[in-house]
């Protein structure tokens, strides 16, 4: 997403348009598009504020969410459960398909962690030494 105009450059043309300026001359006067202009006194209008607003999704949402205290518990009662076995489980007991990717993802923002090994070292497939 692009970042917002600065509130100044809002102000200023917003300024514009209220002392009788068209919202085009506006515009034109501190090199934005019109339609920034139109949008801007809309806002303005609606609001009272010339402050952008928020961009991206609203937090809390997606389809794992009515899921994590089961995902949660699933790892609590089995630590050491890979995330494309906690998939399957998912899959089967809830009937609701997700990438084990959207999983870490979503046990990691519940303050779950990657466990390593006594070493220190992540878990490794067997016959494979670590790379020097």
């Amino acid at each position: 997403m692009g970042k917002p105009y600065s509130i100044d450059l809002r102000e200023r043309v917003q300024g514009e348009i209220e002392s009788g300026q068209s919202r085009r001359s506006a515009a034109r006067r501190y090199a934005v598009s019109a339609s920034f202009a139109v949008k801007l006194a809309e806002r303005v209008s609606r609001t009272g504020s010339a402050q952008p607003a928020r961009q991206g999704r609203p937090s809390g949402g997606g389809k794992l969410a009515p899921y994590l205290m089961a995902l949660i518990e699933w790892v609590e009662v089995e630590p050491d459960i890979t995330m494309p076995e906690l998939a399957a489980k998912l899959k089967a007991e809830k009937d609701v398909t997700a990438h084990p990717a959207s999983l870490s993802r979503v046990l990691l923002k519940a303050g779950y962690s990657f466990k390593k090994n006594t070493a220190g070292l992540g878990s490794r497939a067997p016959g494979r030494t670590p790379s020097a």
